[in-house]
């Protein structure tokens, strides 16, 4: 059973990594340069 302590800087946590995200591909579009992610497997390089 999760406390509300932990909720709560689960919630901190989550909310933290959507803004680094975020400014992860405006400096990437701002570089002109790719994003390399995995799906089903496979690696490909996304323009932002």
């Amino acid at each position: 059973m999760k406390t509300e302590p932990a909720i709560e800087r689960r919630d901190k946590i989550l909310a933290g990594l959507k803004i680094a995200y975020a400014q992860m591909l405006e400096f990437k579009r701002y570089k002109n340069s790719e994003v390399v992610v995995a799906r089903n497997g496979e690696i490909m390089r996304l323009k932002p």
